[in-house]
């Protein structure tokens, strides 16, 4: 896969003088359970990931840039009661697609841009563009905290608004899961 079907955790990794972690891009129906369910759907994975778990999910920011208009950050979605991370990413925001209260909320990196859209009733669409197969590195280890060693799923999706711009790229990543 190219760098640019796989930003911005590119990016991230660009940014860090790495190499991205062994990725292929797989087929939806060929990721296996739990993961599918998780994945491969187009809605926002903050909801989707707080049902799964059974509580909220808040946001761990590992690094940030802004800059003309565009918030880069790199990302560990944690439960909110037991502290356990859920996804690790990647996400590159366009602000000038939300209004000053929404950018106020993603600019203060609190909460998962999920949640953002949902409390400000932004208008719009999640449009995954490939699914992945992730062969997890020391970056992705240590940011899931990860004790077992195997293939992770992920996404590269877009979100857009109601004119259809895009208003965020994310690769999104989850960890193992047993049971």
């Amino acid at each position: 896969m190219t760098p640019r079907e796989l930003d911005p955790l590119a990016e991230a990794y660009s940014r860090r003088g790495l190499r991205l972690p062994a990725i292929e891009r797989v087929e939806g129906l060929m990721i296996p359970q739990p993961y599918r369910d998780l994945l491969v759907h187009d809605r926002d994975m903050t909801p989707t990931l707080e049902a799964f778990h059974g509580e909220p999910i808040q946001l761990r920011v590992m690094s940030r840039d802004a800059r003309f208009g565009i918030l880069f950050r790199e990302v560990v979605l944690v439960t909110t009661e037991s502290a356990k991370p859920v996804e690790f990413g990647a996400i590159r925001i366009r602000l000038d697609g939300f209004g000053a209260s929404a950018q106020e909320l993603i600019r203060e990196g609190l909460l998962p841009l999920g949640t953002v859209l949902k409390r400000e009733n932004v208008p719009h669409r999640s449009d995954p563009q490939r699914y992945l197969r992730v062969e997890p590195d020391q970056v992705v280890t240590r940011a899931l905290e990860l004790e077992a060693r195997g293939p992770l799923y992920g996404r590269h999706n877009l979100i857009s608004g109601e004119d259809g711009r895009v208003l965020a790229e994310m690769v999104e990543i989850l960890p193992l899961w047993s049971g």
